[in-house]
């Protein structure tokens, strides 16, 4: 993950069911003999990524703690990494519409380097198929400035 130029996660997200340290926030992965297999908001802080983009198209990934300063989770954490720009969802999200979002942007993103334009394209894609904003609406893509 250090090392990748873009990176996709897809677990479930979790935004404030799980907290270790200071932020709010873990991505469930496969445990090992020396960890738990939760990627911790607090984890990734102390990491230096190099990934151009990260996309988290679980459910929930752009919710955390809420202060003066923002939201403070995740997308935070990734930012603060060095990551300068993520994808993340702002409530549950189904699987199938989620699917089709996610195809419909990597498929615009090759040929419209625009990461804005090319989740807009997707969400507009799968409107098409599934009106409900509820399906297409939840991603956001946080950029660092």
């Amino acid at each position: 993950m250090k090392s990748a130029r873009f990176v996709h996660l897809a677990p479930h997200g979790l935004s404030e069911e799980y907290r270790n340290g200071e932020i709010p926030g873990a991505i469930p992965l496969a445990p090992s003999s020396t960890d738990d297999g939760f990627l911790t908001a607090s984890e990734i802080v102390t990491m230096r990524l190099n990934a151009e983009m990260v996309v988290l198209s679980a459910c929930k990934t752009g919710q955390g703690l809420l202060t003066g300063d923002g939201v403070i989770g995740l997308s935070r954490s990734l930012i603060s990494a060095g990551v300068p720009s993520a994808v993340v969802s702002l409530w549950a999200v189904p699987d199938e519409p989620t699917a089709l979002l996610m195809t419909e942007f990597y498929k615009k993103f090759q040929t419209e380097p625009n990461k804005a334009k090319a989740i807009r394209h997707a969400m507009l894609a799968n409107k098409t198929k599934y009106p409900d904003p509820l399906n297409w609406a939840a991603f956001t893509l946080i950029v660092q400035n």
